[in-house]
């Protein structure tokens, strides 16, 4: 049996008649409202989509005329077999050992190198059998190639003393090709140098731990950047407060050896630490690894670029660094391998 309620048909329709009626426009309502805003979004979203299409894309006129190539490459030595090559079938043009890549080496806005020895007709070898020094007419090569910058920071720099790495500074500063990581005094040696791309202000360091510690610039004398973590970390800091980006080259490491060894990891990651964007090696002859560390980046060896070693295939390869920088930042780090050939001539490995 069904209970008993007893309320007629007519009195519980009117009761709960205002109620249902209010849900049921409510809902109505809220369904119109729903329909209306998703065309208005729809529309708001092609007019969106149109304004983009058909307006100029900021971005990438913004990216074009704020960015700027900066490519790396490694050891240049013109001296000993290069200068016999030049001689015997480059018609004395030095000049010759470029041929094969000046071309794109001018494609960089900055180009930058490690002159391994002095540039110089002054002074007297130090005795070593491994001593370099070029002759003034391999400036007309490093011109050629579109050289902005050149490291000094090695350890053949003073091959042929004092004299001739003074020689070689001047012979650079009058062919307009700037030089780091030396100087005629502690106060120049350990300075960056500041270049301005597009609106980016990039300051370049330089130091070395090889050759003698007497070598070091000091105060009233001429002489290499040492590298130690004091003048790292003043030099670099320093820079940082000038430039966007810092830039630090070190001469480090063992010879022949395709794996850098803690000193070199030690003082690239501090270089980072005290606020260097970007660590670039030589000194090894081989090629070592890229390495992504903090906010940085280390190119622990590039190798060889102008070198006569042709007693093995590594040291007939090397490292170009394309860095690309946007607006006050590295984009960018791309390595492009190098090839040397016979004629001691670098080019981009196919």
């Amino acid at each position: 049996m069904f209970p008993y309620f007893p309320f007629k048909r007519e009195i519980l329709f009117k009761q709960y008649q205002s109620p249902l009626l209010f849900i049921f426009l409510l809902v109505l309502f809220s369904g119109l409202v729903g329909f209306f805003l998703i065309q208005d979004i729809q529309k708001t979203t092609e007019n969106i989509e149109n304004i983009y299409l058909t307006q100029p894309r900021l971005p990438a006129a913004y990216l074009k005329l704020n960015q700027g190539t900066l490519f790396f490459v490694g050891d240049i030595m013109l001296n000993r077999g290069i200068k016999s090559v030049v001689e015997t079938y480059g018609g004395g043009n030095f000049e010759f050992p470029f041929f094969k890549i000046a071309d794109y080496l001018k494609t960089a806005d900055i180009l930058f190198g490690n002159l391994e020895g002095p540039i110089s007709d002054k002074g007297k070898n130090v005795g070593s059998i491994y001593s370099f020094r070029a002759i003034p007419e391999v400036l007309k090569g490093l011109k050629f190639a579109g050289f902005d910058i050149l490291s000094v920071a090695n350890n053949h720099i003073f091959d042929y003393g004092r004299e001739a790495m003074e020689d070689t500074l001047i012979r650079l500063k009058e062919a307009q090709i700037e030089y780091i990581g030396a100087g005629f005094s502690g106060k120049e040696a350990l300075s960056p140098k500041i270049i301005e791309l597009k609106g980016t202000k990039i300051a370049f360091l330089a130091f070395t731990n090889l050759g003698e510690k007497s070598w070091e610039a000091k105060e009233n004398s001429s002489g290499i950047a040492w590298l130690s973590k004091e003048n790292l970390e003043y030099s670099t800091r320093e820079a940082k407060k000038e430039a966007d980006i810092v830039i630090v080259s070190m001469h480090f490491g063992q010879e022949y050896k395709n794996q850098p060894d803690s000193e070199q990891k030690y003082f690239a990651h501090i270089a980072i630490d005290y606020g260097a964007d970007l660590v670039v090696g030589h000194h090894p002859h081989l090629v070592q690894p890229i390495e992504k560390y903090a906010s940085g980046n280390i190119a622990y060896s590039l190798g060889n670029f102008v070198f006569d070693q042709n007693f093995s295939e590594e040291t007939m390869k090397g490292l170009l660094l394309e860095v690309i920088v946007v607006s006050g930042k590295i984009k960018e780090v791309i390595p492009k391998q190098i090839k040397i050939n016979n004629f001691f001539q670098p080019e981009l490995k196919d």
